[in-house]
């Protein structure tokens, strides 16, 4: 089955780190993915640029409006994702947990199960 694990953590932390700070938890990260990857199990993974550059479509009224920004202010943000390809939601919870283990500091993994993967927008 398929899960996506998406990566919250407070942006204003995480893009205070040094360059150092930033490439030893990325390279901690990819000890994870390394064997994610030895054991077949890791698909799609995405880091994405800070909030301040996104656009958000709000959608409800008459006319949907775009607004700058992330969709919600909240304290955490969405920093990016895993998809991987395992045989159940414990194990999904294991991956995420290494990964916790891997970056420091606050933040939390939402596991969801994927009901649609189309790589290629093809179905």
């Amino acid at each position: 089955m398929l899960y996506t694990i998406l990566c919250y953590n407070e942006e204003a932390i995480t893009s205070a780190w040094t360059k150092e700070e930033d490439d030893a938890c990325m390279a901690r990260l990819k000890v994870v993915q390394d064997d994610l990857v030895r054991q077949g199990k890791l698909g799609p993974v995405a880091r994405l640029v800070p909030t301040t550059a996104a656009t958000t479509l709000r959608k409800g009224g008459e006319e949907p409006v775009v607004i700058d920004g992330p969709f919600a202010e909240t304290k955490e943000q969405l920093l990016g994702f895993y998809m991987v390809d395992v045989a159940s939601l414990e194990e999904a919870l294991d991956i995420a947990k290494d990964l916790a283990v891997a970056n420091p500091g606050v933040g939390s993994y939402e596991i969801r199960p994927v009901s649609i993967f189309m790589p290629n927008g093809n179905t």
